[in-house]
């Protein structure tokens, strides 16, 4: 029989190999000999980019960011909660001529493998009565609840911002 000299780096990418062979093979048979069932949850794979909020001294506010949806699956998120105000999920549309707030029916949609922006004019999570002004530089924890009952965790730090103009006052059309 011949003798097999192999190299440090050759002997190592082999052990690695035969490392995660055996890893594969013994997670598909944690459940009693079935196969594993990969439980890609949809919030772990979902995820909140840039999150801010709009410092206010008093009255509504919004938080923004951007939703990546790093799943190969529609997302959607139903609702949003804060221990700092209670909130609803909310876009803009035209209404009678003007850009009017109202609240996003069916959720924030984010396609698979896609971003979905939330933005002043555009969608946004709605603080309806913060509990105390929301200053620069403060950090507002948030929850978003997905369709299948998952949620996502998230910290948005206040920021000043005059942007547009936009008031989130509740004779702005909010209905």
């Amino acid at each position: 029989m011949p003798t097999v000299v192999l190299s440090r780096r050759t002997l190592a990418v082999v052990v690695s190999a035969l490392t995660a062979t055996l890893a594969v093979g013994c997670a598909s048979t944690e459940n009693g000999g079935e196969p594993a069932a990969e439980a890609a949850a949809p919030a772990s794979a979902l995820t909140v980019r840039d999150p801010w909020v709009k410092a206010a001294d008093s009255g509504m506010t919004a938080a923004f960011g951007t939703l990546v949806n790093g799943t190969g699956a529609d997302v959607t998120v139903e609702s949003a909660t804060s221990p700092a105000s209670p909130i609803e999920l909310h876009t803009m549309a035209m209404k009678d001529g003007k850009m009017v707030m109202q609240p996003k029916e069916g959720g924030f949609v984010i396609k698979a493998g896609a971003t979905h922006e939330l933005a002043p004019g555009g969608d946004h999570l709605m603080l309806m009565k913060p509990a105390a002004a929301i200053k620069p530089g403060d950090e507002l924890s948030f929850t978003l609840t997905l369709a299948g009952g998952g949620t996502v965790a998230f910290t948005a730090v206040a920021k000043p911002f005059a942007g547009a103009q936009e008031s989130y006052d509740p004779g702005m059309g909010h209905s």
